[in-house]
C-alpha cells in the first residue's frame, strides 16, 4: 500500500523549475452502468474539442505542446521512439481518431489531459508498496507494462516513477506498469500531472481544478489530498 510520495533530487536536478501535481482520492466507484457509459462519452467528445487548440502546426512535431515534451525527453535515457503520453493523446486526436471509453476514471482524467494539453498518470494506492518515487533510475528495475506478457526493466539514466517492488510508469509518463494500473475494482487512485515549465504548471493547476469538480460529479468525492510538490517541497505523505 502507498505510505509516501516524493520527487528525488535527481530529477530536479535535469528539471529545476517544474512542479508535481498529486492528488489521492478514495471512495472511487470505477465500474461502467449505462448512464455514466454515455456521460462519458460526452466529456470524452468534449475533451477531444478542446484538444484542437493545441493542434494546428503544418508539422506535428511543431506544435507548442508536443514540441515542449520532446525536448524534455532529450533530457534523460530512453527507449527510442518514446514518447509523453499526451502526445499520444494529441496525435489520436491529429489524426481524427475517436477516443473510445476504457473505465469511469480513465475517462475523466483522459478527458481532462486533452482538455488542458497535459500529461495525467493515475496509479491504484492499494497496488503500490511503500513510497512512490519520481526520479532517474540506475538500475534495470522490473517493469511489466499494460498489456504486456514479459518483464522490460528501465534503463541506466531513465527518469521513472518507482516503489518498493519496481517501475510504476517508465519514461517520466509514457507507459503504467500492470502491477499497479487501474482497474474496476479499484477504489482509491494516486493522480499525477508534471510539469516543466511555467505555461505547464499553469495548465496542470487548471486541470486539477477540473479534475476536482469531475471527481464530485461523477463519483461524489472530494480528494483526500492534492498537493504540489517542488524542489523546495519535494513529497507528500498519504495518511
Amino acid at each position: 500500500m502507498l505510505g509516501k510520495v516524493t520527487v528525488d533530487p535527481s530529477f530536479w536536478e535535469l528539471f529545476p523549475d517544474a512542479q508535481v501535481n498529486i492528488m489521492l482520492v478514495s471512495g472511487i466507484d470505477n465500474h461502467d452502468t449505462d448512464d455514466n457509459l454515455a456521460r462519458r462519452r460526452k466529456l470524452l467528445r468534449e475533451g477531444s474539442d478542446k484538444a484542437e487548440d493545441f493542434l494546428g502546426a503544418a508539422a506535428f512535431a511543431k506544435n507548442p505542446v508536443v514540441a515542449e515534451w520532446r525536448q524534455a525527453y532529450q533530457q534523460f535515457k530512453k527507449k527510442k521512439g518514446v514518447r509523453a503520453s499526451i502526445e499520444a493523446l494529441l496525435k489520436r486526436i491529429d489524426k481524427g481518431e475517436d477516443l473510445h471509453p476504457i473505465s469511469p476514471l480513465v475517462d475523466v482524467y483522459n478527458s481532462v489531459s486533452l482538455a488542458h494539453g497535459v500529461p495525467i498518470g493515475i496509479e491504484d494506492q492499494d497496488k503500490l508498496a511503500g513510497t512512490m518515487h519520481l526520479g532517474q533510475v540506475h538500475e534495470g528495475l522490473p517493469f511489466q507494462p499494460v498489456g504486456a506478457d514479459k518483464d522490460e526493466p528501465t534503463l541506466e539514466g531513465e527518469v521513472a516513477w518507482y516503489d518498493d517492488q519496481g517501475a510504476v510508469c517508465r519514461c517520466l509518463n509514457w507507459r503504467d506498469a500492470q502491477r499497479t494500473m487501474l482497474d474496476e475494482d479499484s477504489t482509491k487512485g494516486v493522480i499525477v500531472i508534471e510539469s516543466v515549465n511555467a505555461d505547464q504548471a499553469q495548465r496542470a493547476n487548471e486541470a486539477m481544478s477540473d479534475l476536482e469538480e469531475l471527481l464530485e460529479e461523477f463519483f461524489g468525492i472530494k480528494p483526500d489530498k492534492s498537493v504540489i510538490l517542488t524542489k523546495d517541497a519535494p513529497s507528500v505523505d498519504v495518511d
